[in-house]
């Protein structure tokens, strides 16, 4: 049976859920799958090799391998690493250290006779996984997921990285057009279908829970390109105007204090709580308990919190950016509204919360959206079509 590796940069990442998800649902299909992580983490429950944290002797032992098992490839790919980077002496170094964590992944995955590897995120990860593809002989392939993988330093370096890909699965429409754009040249594999792939990342199974009393949640790491202090403004206008709301606010980060500092000034702390950053079963559980989800993103890729909640059955409400509009528009689950127009979100706001009568259908075409297009077990099965190599749209 193939063995299909999975790298990502911190696999027990809240952010990564899905990534956690879908190999559970590629093992169900039963596809081996063994992840990788390149950051050092307690294992929740599985087994995963870290290629940062161990001692000297081991990057040694692995770089001593490396040259004996294949010194020509070995010398390939560290020129590979020089080049493959942006400009400056900082780079030069990186490209150093991500040429030694390749070398020790190669090795992880020559003990565990790995057929295959594929990678999350065109980041740095993605390139530690690409040198030790091209060192290891082994095919490898792309999940591309959002505008920043375009947004420098990945950017520069993400044309070859197609290139050099088997498959790229897309999440969303979205980056699959920017990517098809980035050179047209690299869109179609050897066989001569494009390689380009619209996988969207799914969710698990839910329940539908309990309405309560109107309750907003907004989920999200605590920075500025999340928009947590547009939303406060539009809160604080339909505030004046009398509506009565609470707010929940999931996940942590450096603007934390600036949030809570900007809340005071508005009047608004005593209506916020601050959850802090949750693990996956009481995020969800924190969303069941809410009216309504709201995402007043700046930048996203297509964010699977949106996914999560219209599978609880939530309406959402979230910004017209990325491959958001795939999610919402025409499904009847929610609104968008123009990016970082503050005026426009207030006045979505108001009208999803007048809207109360309506959150039941909006919520169940959520639901069925879900179940049409992002079902964790349909996303898997059609990556495991794109491993077994299926040409599929």
């Amino acid at each position: 049976m193939s063995n299909i590796a999975y790298l990502v940069s911190d696999i027990h990442a809240p952010s990564h859920t899905f990534v956690r998800r879908e190999i559970a649902a590629l093992r169900a299909l039963g596809v081996k799958v063994t992840p990788y992580t390149i950051r050092r983490e307690e294992s929740a429950g599985d087994a995963v090799e870290n290629l940062l944290g161990r001692s000297f002797i081991d990057y040694i032992i692995a770089i001593c391998w490396a040259i004996l098992s294949g010194p020509r490839r070995f010398s390939k790919a560290w020129l590979f690493a020089l080049r493959h980077r942006v400009p400056g002496v900082k780079a030069l170094i990186w490209s150093q250290f991500h040429f030694v964590e390749a070398m020790m992944l190669a090795r992880l995955l020559h003990r565990a006779a790995t057929s295959r590897l594929h990678n999350h995120f065109a980041n740095s990860g993605a390139t530690v996984g690409l040198i030790a593809a091209r060192y290891s002989g082994l095919p490898w392939s792309l999940t591309l997921h959002g505008i920043s993988e375009t947004d420098y330093p990945a950017g520069p370096l993400l044309a070859e990285k197609l290139e050099q890909a088997s498959f790229v699965a897309c999440a969303s429409y979205f980056m699959r057009s920017p990517g098809n754009a980035y050179r047209r040249s690299v869109a179609l594999g050897q066989d001569g279908h494009c390689k380009m792939r619209h996988r969207p990342c799914g969710t698990a199974e839910s329940t539908k829970a309990h309405w309560g009393a109107p309750k907003i949640i907004c989920v999200g790491r605590l920075s500025p390109e999340k928009g947590h202090f547009g939303l406060l403004e539009a809160l604080a206008e339909i505030a004046s105007h009398g509506a009565e709301f609470e707010l929940i606010i999931v996940g942590d980060g450096p603007t934390e204090p600036s949030i809570k500092h900007r809340a005071s000034q508005l009047g608004l702390l005593e209506r916020i709580r601050f959850a802090g950053a949750l693990p996956e079963f009481e995020t969800l559980a924190e969303i069941s308990a809410a009216d309504v989800l709201v995402l007043p993103s700046l930048m996203e890729g297509l964010p699977v919190v949106l996914i999560e909640a219209m599978a609880l059955h939530r309406p959402v409400l979230a910004s017209q950016v990325a491959g958001i509009p795939e999610l919402i528009d025409g499904s009847g689950a929610g609104l968008l509204f123009t990016p970082s127009d503050w005026d426009d979100l207030a006045r979505k706001l108001s009208a999803v919360i007048a809207a109360r009568g309506e959150w039941q259908r909006m919520g169940d075409a959520g639901r069925i959206k879900v179940e049409e297009e992002f079902r964790v077990e349909v996303s898997a099965a059609r990556m495991a079509h794109l491993f077994s190599g299926e040409i599929l749209t």
